[in-house]
């Protein structure tokens, strides 16, 4: 998956923005006003971070070794940081729904149901 699939995917999902708060090389994804996906715009092969279940984090890096690594410049225990040209599109798709729904459910009851009511 290149950075124009990862883009779109992210991008199609409910109440997502995009921006690049940290400088001109970050792209950031928030669903409602929360980081779920970052995209490094000048690394080649495509680096993104996505947040995990940290207790799913070790399969992944283990069977993906080298390609699902710990996140970069995030917290180790709940972030990793993928190569998305080197993984199956219908993987690359899975983490980032997983990643999304994580910050889903940790928005506040309003923001849940503010994102619900969003067509």
């Amino acid at each position: 998956m290149d950075l124009e699939e990862f883009r779109d995917y992210c991008l199609a999902k409910k109440g997502v923005t995009e921006g690049l708060p940290f400088g001109p090389g970050v792209l950031v994804f928030k669903v409602m006003g929360k980081m779920f996906a970052l995209a490094s715009l000048d690394s080649h092969p495509l680096e993104a971070n996505l947040k995990a279940d940290p207790e799913r984090i070790p399969e992944l890096r283990e069977e993906w070794d080298g390609r699902i690594l710990p996140g970069y410049h995030m917290n180790k225990s709940h972030w990793n940081t993928i190569l998305p040209e080197q993984l199956p599109p219908a993987l690359v798709r899975e983490l980032i729904d997983q990643s999304y729904e994580l910050i889903v459910a940790s928005l506040t009851k309003k923001l849940r149901q503010e994102l619900a009511e969003l067509e």
